[in-house]
């Protein structure tokens, strides 16, 4: 979202890498792309920082990890299953991205 020029505050909202305008907000949906969380509105900052502000880092640390046991020369094998979960995750998530999609309507 971008806010207006005349705005006073505007450059609160300023991001400091691209100097671009932007306000954040962090949604958490659930399989079926139920909204469990939202957090506020904030001016442009790093997800982590906002997902640490928003109190989400906490809430989700003892949560399940993917961990990419093989950063260099990986068997066959784990490639394999390292992409299928990855496509499964993609199709989990697109329920994310329509959840975010029915907020903006």
């Amino acid at each position: 979202m971008r806010l207006a020029a005349e705005r006073k505050d505007r450059d609160r909202f300023a991001s400091g890498k691209s100097k671009q305008n932007a306000v954040k907000t962090m949604v958490v949906a659930d399989g079926d792309g139920r909204v469990l969380f939202c957090s506020p509105t904030r001016p442009g900052c790093a997800d982590i920082t906002h997902a640490r502000q928003s109190g989400l880092v906490t809430l989700l640390a003892d949560g399940p990890r993917s961990h990419r046991k093989f950063k260099k020369n990986a068997p066959d094998w784990y490639e394999e299953m390292h992409e299928r979960q990855r496509k499964a995750h993609f199709s989990r998530r697109i329920r994310v991205g329509h959840s975010i999609a029915h907020l903006k309507n």
